[in-house]
């Protein structure tokens, strides 16, 4: 159900704001704060906060703040996790910023952990060579940061927030994005309303929900960069979907995620027969970059000798407090993380593309700007290392707000809303045919490994799907996949998490970012249906 806030409309706001944000989740509601006191309108397909990949996360966000750390050190993390493709000058942007940011957090009211002196407690992380990730109770960053970012927000006059609406498309005129279209009552209104706005900020989400098995909200599908996509936006990296190696397998969707935090502090993967595999192939074992890991972990599920995360050793009996968010999730499961190992599989987590943005968030599409996982900054290349991900949100976002108060006049009101029409694609709580059709091929054949067969089968699928089902928001859906798709055939090698089971090794021609757009995917796979 829709709610209108308009007890945090200012006295003045006649009109509306020209500033449009997409997407309750951290991206979106750091940007709105760091804008104040200038009016924006957040649009959220869900109560902020509930729908956003945001408040699932476990880890926390990684800084250089303790006295052994560095920017260079940090760097050098990000730069080797990347594969060979990390933008090192946007990367070093990021990392720099990254302490005033986590400030900015205190500010708001997160309560990160502290030690008995009281200073932050900082934990370790795979791939990490320093003590870096500052943390909320174990496994609650993601949670405690969402609430405290909500209750300012919430707070602040000069942020409108309007829930349960469902953007579909983006207004374009030529070249240049000039609102937005959305559908109130959680997509259940068969009217549309139009949003009109000079600046629109896309903090839409990730791609999860677009597989089978993902750790994400169903409201990650994708629909952001299919609309950016749409509206004439480059995409950039599209090809690379890091695979969290340890969701919890219990049969959920989404799948309930056993943080990497277990395996930094000593948790081990084994078997079903009690073999530690991971010793076989990294150097690192359990601590080893995702992509490797979940590559592991696949391999022994796909054997049939099953995968499992082993705690007993090193977390035991302080399981519950220490990561309480993972010990209801097993227990709900039947499953005693103290005294069982948890079975667990690799399942979707982040995507390192999306629609490719400037080191001030601007897309490649006048008025359109863009922050958090919908976005390519170049930082994550082609593997994210662990915990910059929620870094990268509060950085760009803050980099975005700034951009467009020093770019736009203040606030010219729109008379707003406006009827966009009507029609009958309501949002359905259930999953499509399609929809659940395009996931299982998603998973089948762009997921952990993948084969230009496949790949080529799976973008005949989409092709297909697409014509079975025009209306818009499984279009924004396929448009995604198809960018994947076409994305993951042209990479013709292995390189983070891209890896191509008929080019096994990188390829020194393709150490290099990826570009297209969504004219280069439909020529792709006109190629390819004939």
């Amino acid at each position: 159900m829709s709610t209108k806030l308009e007890s945090m409309r200012p006295q003045s706001w006649q009109g509306i704001d020209d500033i449009v944000i997409i997407g309750g989740g951290l991206a979106g509601l750091f940007c709105a704060l760091k804008l104040a006191p200038r009016p924006v309108t957040i649009l959220a397909a869900a109560p902020i906060g509930q729908g956003a990949s945001s408040a699932w996360a476990q880890g926390g966000i990684a800084a250089a703040m303790s006295p052994g750390d560095t920017i260079e050190k940090h760097l050098a993390d990000t730069l080797a996790a990347g594969a060979g493709i990390v933008d090192e000058r946007i990367a070093r942007l990021m990392i720099s910023e990254g302490p005033d940011r986590i400030r900015d957090l205190l500010a708001y009211g997160v309560p990160f952990d502290r030690d008995l002196e009281g200073q932050l407690l900082l934990s370790r992380e795979a791939a990490h060579s320093e003590r870096r990730i500052v943390r909320v109770k174990g496994d609650q960053a993601g949670r405690a940061i969402m609430e405290a970012l909500i209750a300012t927000v919430r707070k602040t006059p000069s942020i409108r927030v309007m829930e349960g609406y469902v953007v579909e498309e983006l207004i374009s005129e030529g070249r240049f994005v000039s609102g937005v279209i959305a559908r109130p009552d959680a997509g259940q209104s068969k009217t549309r309303v139009a949003f009109p706005a000079r600046a629109v900020v896309l903090c839409s989400g990730g791609i999860g929900h677009l597989y089978q098995v993902t750790t994400n909200p169903a409201e990650a599908r994708g629909a952001g960069l299919g609309m950016a996509a749409k509206a004439g936006a480059m995409i950039a990296d599209a090809e690379f979907v890091q695979f969290h190696p340890t969701a919890i397998d219990i049969g959920q969707d989404p799948a309930p995620l056993a943080t990497e935090a277990l395996r930094g502090d000593g948790a081990i993967l084994v078997n079903r027969a009690g073999h530690r595999f991971m010793t076989d192939l990294h150097v690192d074992a359990e601590l080893a970059p995702r992509d490797v890991v979940a590559r592991g972990v696949f391999a022994e599920v796909k054997a049939g000798r099953g995968a499992f995360l082993d705690c007993t050793k090193a977390v035991g009996s302080h399981f519950p407090d220490l990561f309480p968010t993972v010990y209801a999730s097993c227990k709900a499961a039947g499953i005693d993380p103290v005294s069982q190992p948890i079975p667990v599989v690799p399942a979707v987590h982040y995507h390192m593309g999306g629609v490719l943005v400037d080191a001030d968030g601007k897309t490649t599409v006048d008025g359109l700007w863009a922050a958090g996982e919908v976005t390519s900054t170049g930082v994550h290349g082609a593997n994210r290392l662990a915990s910059n991900s929620l870094l990268e949100a509060v950085v760009f976002a803050a980099r975005i707000a700034e951009n467009i108060k020093g770019m736009l006049p203040e606030s010219a009101h729109y008379e707003w809303p406006k009827d966009a029409g009507e029609n009958d694609e309501l949002v359905t709580l259930e999953d499509s045919a399609q929809l659940k059709a395009l996931r299982r091929e998603m998973s089948a054949n762009a997921g952990v490994i993948r084969d230009a067969d496949g790949l080529k089968g799976l973008i005949r699928e989409i092709v297909r799907l697409e014509s079975a089902n025009k209306r818009v928001r499984f279009s924004n859906m396929a448009t995604a996949a198809k960018l994947i798709a076409t994305a993951a055939l042209t990479r013709e090698e292995s390189r983070g998490g891209h890896y191509r089971a008929d080019c096994p090794e990188p390829v020194e021609a393709f150490r290099r970012r990826t570009f297209m757009t969504l004219k280069d995917a439909e020529r792709i796979a006109a190629e390819i249906t004939g």
